[in-house]
């Protein structure tokens, strides 16, 4: 008999830790919140003095719920002075509900620090006086600037006259660096207008990247001459423009524009040197050129 205690007192324990498991479910289960619908009358107060004498002096009592809380209840003697109660509240959130002839106030769909970020303090612009400067950063290779880029030129083709537009390229590496002189080269030659969009096909869609895989210079250099004269450019050309003071000059312009801004992504707009957004900002992109068009339209009220 002695021998069979250890025996039984270890089936105990394990029919104890069974169960044990079994009710902490169950008591995890019955904790959980429960949903209960809104509670209107507490949402308008109620004077007593506007209660049907009834409903003002009905004793109640409460209970406790499932989850802790408090149900109100009416007495066994409330003789229907529980509808007279919802009947007085449901009249006075009526009489304080506006018509529908009122006018509400419409919020702007644009919050600043969740749209748009505040630039602090605002950069001057190089835009002219009565101008407002918009800058978009990009790059060539970038696909999210490819599929935005016909809205912005649909945006730019319908701008208003006092806005100026101006596209930076990004230079934040070498391989950045030779499409953005890809992109001042075509514009010193006067057929950027024509060619902006060809470039980015030729990247996205026939698959040339037009610059070099080892990043070798001089290579990327005869891609994108190659790609000139398949345009209409010829050879010395766009050599000439390639290595000229003014495509290194706005290059350095690109450089200091991307730092004094802090670009670390694109598409980026910067509206007259105050507002900086980009899609995730606006919300997505088919909400992007629309705000941009309310900043402009906000400065130009100032």
């Amino acid at each position: 008999m002695l021998r069979s205690r250890p025996l039984l007192l270890l089936c105990l324990t394990l029919m104890l830790a069974a169960c044990g498991k079994h009710q902490s479910a169950s008591d995890r289960a019955a904790s959980l919140p429960r949903a209960r619908p809104p509670a209107v009358a507490s949402a308008v107060p109620v004077s007593p003095a506007a209660l049907p004498p009834a409903a003002a002096a009905s004793p109640k009592s409460s209970r406790p719920n499932q989850d802790g809380s408090e149900i109100m209840e009416e007495s066994a003697g409330d003789n229907g002075t529980h509808n007279a109660l919802l009947a007085a509240v449901a009249s006075t959130v009526a009489a304080a509900t506006p018509t529908a002839s009122a006018q509400p106030v419409v919020p702007s769909p644009w919050q600043p620090g969740v749209n748009y970020t505040l630039i602090v303090p605002a950069q001057p612009t190089s835009a002219p006086a009565g101008q407002i400067e918009v800058l978009e950063f990009f790059w060539y290779a970038c696909p999210h600037c490819y599929d935005l880029d016909p809205e912005v030129e649909a945006w730019r083709k319908a701008k208003p006259a006092y806005v100026t537009f101006t596209r930076v390229p990004v230079t934040w590496s070498p391989g950045h660096r030779e499409l953005a002189r890809l992109f001042y080269t075509l514009q010193a030659l006067g057929k950027l207008d024509q060619l902006h969009s060809e470039v980015f096909k030729e990247i996205h869609v026939n698959g040339n990247p037009l610059v070099a895989p080892d990043g070798n210079e001089a290579a990327t250099e005869g891609i994108q001459t190659a790609f000139a004269k398949k345009e209409g450019i010829s050879e010395d050309e766009f050599k000439k423009a390639y290595h000229s003071f003014a495509v290194d000059a706005d290059l350095q312009k690109a450089d200091s524009l991307v730092q004094r801004y802090r670009i670390d992504g694109v598409p980026t707009f910067v509206v007259n040197g105050k507002y900086l957004t980009d899609a995730r900002l606006a919300g997505g992109r088919e909400r992007l050129m629309p705000l941009v068009s309310d900043l402009v339209a906000l400065e130009h009220k100032h």
